[in-house]
């Protein structure tokens, strides 16, 4: 065995990515599920669109704090005691949320519920490292990779079915009910799986100097950028979804959450492709080519709504746009973790919090780009593709596939 995962039964792996699985989904589900209560959330507070998008930011400035804050925590104390911690807070924030009676009081228990469901993503990635390592690490961070990119396009779906049986606030009591669950599952059946005896938290070692052994390594300050620069273009639709489909295309609720759910469909086909590919080819080549679709399916938006082609125009180049996102998204942890075994918690937190950090300050660029004239396609397109250009540039000038060894068995 070369590897402690590799005793581990069938059955038990399967239990392992269930729960990881929905731990990792708790940070998208906190962040997208209300989408389509936007328009809803803007006649409530009589507020703009943009005061509406700033929840959506503040929920993942605090998801990336959370992440930065949990991360080093987990490779000095272990896996378990930050989840709980965290995931505890989520439950208090989600609650303070649900009966908000201002814009300010939901806005910074936003910030609060980003920040507890942190620990979901960044533990689940860690116990993978702690347990996996080579191909069969491929396989099972693609299983994560998977729901992080599927979840923020499957939970607005469920978002507008929640609409459709209860009001905006009943959606942070279903958050709060998820919460409850994630501690109570992981309190009976996660153990911790990072030893005393691999802990960092011994001799002058600090926080920073972990931080500062990541950053010092070329190939995971690349996709540190290609990672945040996909996540960025996903959620920059995500932020614009609501007005671009509901409001320009007068589309339900339910004809919205539809969008999104065929979208999952070209995430998935994605993330399990490209799952098999990086085990043969490396993921550093998966990226190569999936970076560059990304750019292709931007400029084919801007170029279908210039020519006035409506919505098949666009929604048929997003469709592409998030397959790529499933391509590139697992491929971007597999580089970042194996490289990083021993601070798995420390690197799988940077990776997370500089994604979610990233994502919220570039995908309000489309509301501000579209001030005064309303979001439109190209809006959201042109954020899509000046950071498909970034992730480019980042994969030839610093991670540099020719470079990077193949990963072992």
């Amino acid at each position: 065995m070369l590897h402690p995962g590799d005793a581990l039964s069938s059955r038990r792996r399967v239990l392992y990515v269930i729960l990881l699985g929905a731990l990792t989904a708790l940070g998208p589900f906190t962040v997208d599920l209300y989408l389509p209560a936007f328009p809803v959330l803007e006649g409530y507070f009589s507020t703009s669109a943009s005061a509406i998008q700033l929840t959506l930011t503040g929920t993942m400035l605090g998801f990336g704090l959370g992440q930065i804050i949990v991360g080093p925590l987990t490779d000095k104390i272990g896996r378990r005691k930050p989840l709980l911690v965290a995931t505890s807070l989520h439950i208090i924030a989600s609650l303070v949320a649900a009966i908000a009676p201002t814009l300010e009081i939901l806005g910074a228990a936003r910030v609060l519920q980003g920040m507890g469901a942190a620990a979901g993503s960044v533990v689940a990635m860690a116990i993978v490292r702690d347990l996996f390592g080579g191909k069969r690490l491929v396989i099972m961070l693609s299983r994560l990779a998977l729901v992080m990119g599927v979840a923020p396009v499957v939970a607005p779906l469920i978002g507008s079915w929640l609409l459709e049986h209860m009001d905006w606030r009943g959606i942070f009591w279903v958050l709060m009910g998820y919460g409850l669950v994630m501690v109570t599952c992981s309190i009976f059946f996660l153990p911790e799986t990072l030893p005393k005896e691999r802990r960092q938290g011994r001799g002058n070692e600090t926080v920073w100097r972990r931080y500062r052994n990541v950053l010092s390594d070329r190939v995971y300050v690349g996709v540190l950028i290609i990672g945040g620069m996909t996540f960025s273009g996903l959620f920059s639709y995500l932020s614009a979804s609501s007005f671009l489909f509901q409001i320009t295309y007068d589309f339900t609720a339910v004809q919205y959450g539809l969008l999104f759910a065929i979208n999952s469909v070209g995430l998935i086909a994605g993330n399990q492709a490209a799952a098999r590919l990086a085990a043969r080819f490396g993921p550093q080549w998966v990226l190569a080519y999936s970076t560059v679709v990304l750019l292709l399916a931007g400029v084919a938006i801007l170029i279908t709504d210039a020519l006035d082609l409506g919505l098949w125009g666009t929604v048929v180049p997003l469709f592409v746009f998030m397959t790529a996102c499933g391509f590139t998204f697992p491929c971007v942890q597999v580089l970042a973790l194996d490289r990083h075994g021993s601070a798995a918690g420390t690197a799988a937190s940077l990776l997370g919090a500089s994604n979610n950090a990233v994502a919220a300050l570039i995908s309000p660029l489309v509301g501000l780009i579209s001030a005064g004239s309303g979001i439109t396609a190209t809006t959201m397109a042109i954020v899509m593709v000046g950071c498909a250009v970034i992730g480019i540039a980042s994969v030839w000038a610093l991670v540099r596939p020719r470079t990077v060894a193949l990963l072992n068995p």
